[in-house]
């Protein structure tokens, strides 16, 4: 077996490695390692994207949920969950605000929730379009049939997040409940590609069960499935579900990871996202460091912001939006990068120069 560098080399050179290869990276893992990857994961980071790092501004429109996941703080069991949804007049207001500030990217996430219509998800959708024409549309809604991301999509759609969250289907099921299933996830991954979504997925890193062998197979499948989008981040448990008392995952596995993700799909966009950022005062910048290039500061409504709590202790649900985007930008600034008003879509080189 070639040692973890020359397994990086081989991963830039050819984007693939076999299971056993996967499993043996991740497993014999160092800080020498993880710094020579990072430096290289940084180089594609800033051939295609130079320094600047994109900005979504993620709308929480609504935590209810008929899904039960296990480790998910707004499962449908969760009796203690204060419930909220935004209405069309709201979420609209939240984009006003964010255009002002510089957004370009709006991304609606929300619980599988069932008062949000097919119809009522395409006018909004189609309002959003509208009002903003330069500005792309990310939605985050779950599992739902074809026919319905076709519909969203012709309403205006550019971009939709499903996180695939493991690619075993033993380990799926170890987290969910009997009606779900890793491979109806992925085939939603599928067809949000075929119908010509910028298509995002990704997993927890460290959730309970997890193994390099899982890993080794998230990785497969992302080079499979190409997607334009991938967002990583450590599990976090909520102490209002049946994993509370598991252990969380950590910073520097999450690190490693993003930058093996930059150099096998050099052209991803990779968050560092608010995970990160919860466990590490630090972490999104770190995440950067590593290899990210998209942050998701959140423009919904302080007072709903707490209430969208799908781990313990998530950060930035005091801050207005305005505060939100001026603190990370001051972050940014200070490990030599910039926040940009850009959509930010796939695959802009700011260097057409050799690597």
């Amino acid at each position: 077996m070639e040692q973890p560098k020359q397994l990086i080399d081989k991963l830039e050179e050819t984007s693939r490695l076999t299971k056993e290869e996967w499993i043996f990276l991740i497993e014999n893992r160092g800080t020498d390692t993880a710094d020579y990857l990072f430096a290289k994961a940084r180089k594609w980071q800033h051939h295609y994207y130079g320094k600047q790092i994109y900005t979504r501004g993620l709308i929480e429109f609504t935590n209810y949920c008929k899904n039960d996941c296990y480790y998910c703080g707004i499962r449908r069991s969760n009796r203690n969950a204060e419930r909220y949804r935004l209405n069309r007049e709201q979420i609209l207001e939240c984009c006003q605000i964010g255009y002002g500030l510089g957004f370009r990217t709006f991304v609606l996430q929300g619980g599988e929730d069932g008062w949000f219509t097919q119809e009522r998800l395409e006018g909004i959708v189609s309002d959003i379009r509208n009002g903003y024409p330069d500005c792309a549309i990310t939605l985050s809604l779950g599992e739902r049939p074809k026919e319905s991301y076709q519909r969203l999509f012709e309403a205006g759609a550019d971009r939709y997040l499903l996180r695939h969250e493991t690619a075993d289907e033993v380990h799926y099921k170890s987290l969910h409940p009997l009606e779900l299933s890793a491979a109806h996830r992925k085939q939603c991954l599928w067809d949000l590609k075929e119908i010509g979504y910028q298509t995002g997925t990704g997993f927890m890193v460290g959730s309970p069960g997890q193994t390099s062998a899982h890993l080794a197979e998230d990785f497969i499948f992302i080079r499979e499935l190409e997607p334009h989008m991938v967002g990583i981040g450590p599990f976090v448990p909520h102490h209002d579900t049946p994993f509370a008392a598991e252990a969380g995952g950590t910073l520097e596995l999450t690190l490693f990871l993003i930058g093996l993700l930059r150099v096998m799909l050099p052209k991803l966009l990779l968050p560092a996202t608010t995970a990160l950022g919860t466990i590490d005062p630090e972490g999104r910048e770190k995440g950067i460091l590593a290899g990210a290039n998209v942050v998701m500061p959140n423009l919904s409504p302080t007072s709903v912001r707490r209430k969208y709590e799908l781990y313990d202790n998530k950060i930035c649900t005091g801050d207005e939006a305005a505060e939100c985007r001026a603190c990370l930008s001051r972050r940014i600034e200070s490990i030599g990068y910039e926040l940009t008003v850009s959509r930010g879509d796939y695959g802009l080189t700011a260097d057409a120069g050799e690597i």
